[in-house]
């Protein structure tokens, strides 16, 4: 699944290529994804310019002077920047057509993720409304997870993956930075201190930095013909490494199922 690193790589790829630019026409191929794609985006986003390209946790928003258009990849979509003409392949659902003989094209095989239109503010919407600080911003830190913690009995693991208390925090990256934290991701979230929580949050946002600065390799790969963007490959410390030495202390790394969720870590060196 595209995480925030994933997307941040994403709204980089695309915005020099298309900020600035009026939308000629659409084509959806596909309107069945996770909520329909109304019928009317056809008539209401030609002749629109994209003025800038934000993003708020997973979702990519694709401003203009009436509107915002909300983007999410779900469990395995993608963007790409492909020359006008190019058929589309399988699972190429919709296209955004600009003026240059440009196009963004939105796959999606399993059809989870959303491109919805809103005219009001993006911050207004259901889906963003509510979601928590983003962790890049000086608005995160330890004291707010500190003070969202008390009294909650969930797993430190479940709690940073919460939208709510953080946005953009996915499976792979609570993983890795509860292990630079230190932290045992079943550790109850209430019982977790103000001094952790702050080292917590430098380890949240240093891991996913770390990730966006590899993303940055491939930005080549959102302007090509026949191919998905290539995400990085990762660096990853315990993710995917169950049963495999620990990096610090060479001991078994543990795998279990947090919510449902794959949860690798060092009984040793996390507490």
């Amino acid at each position: 699944m595209p995480e925030l690193p994933e997307v941040e790589t994403t709204r980089r790829g695309i915005q020099s290529h298309l900020e600035g630019s009026a939308i000629k026409s659409v084509c959806v191929r596909e309107s069945r994804l996770r909520w329909p794609v109304t019928d009317d985006l056809q008539q209401i986003l030609p002749g629109l310019t994209i003025t800038d390209i934000a993003r708020r946790g997973k979702y990519l928003l694709l401003n203009t002077a009436s509107g915002t258009l909300i983007i999410h990849l779900g469990m395995s979509g993608s963007l790409r920047i492909v020359t006008n003409g190019i058929p589309p392949q399988k699972h190429d659902h919709i296209d955004f057509i600009f003026a240059g003989n440009l196009l963004l094209r939105f796959n999606d095989p399993r059809r989870f993720g959303a491109v919805l239109w809103t005219e009001k503010p993006a911050n207004e919407h259901p889906l963003l409304k509510d979601l928590g600080p983003e962790p890049l911003e000086c608005e995160f830190n330890g004291e707010h997870l500190y003070h969202q913690s008390k009294n909650k009995s969930l797993a430190a693991k479940s709690f940073i993956m919460d939208s709510h208390t953080v946005v953009g925090v996915g499976n792979i990256y609570a993983n890795e930075a509860l292990f630079m934290a230190g932290i045992k991701p079943t550790r109850a979230a209430g019982k977790i201190s103000l001094a952790r929580y702050r080292h917590l949050a430098d380890c949240i946002r240093r891991v996913l930095q770390n990730a966006i600065s590899q993303g940055g390799t491939t930005l080549r790969d959102f302007v090509n013909e026949d191919g998905k963007p290539g995400y990085f490959k990762q660096q990853l410390k315990v993710y995917g490494r169950g049963g495999e030495p620990c990096t610090l202390c060479l001991r078994p790394l543990t795998e279990i199922r947090i919510s449902n969720r794959t949860t690798v870590f060092c009984p040793h060196c996390q507490t």
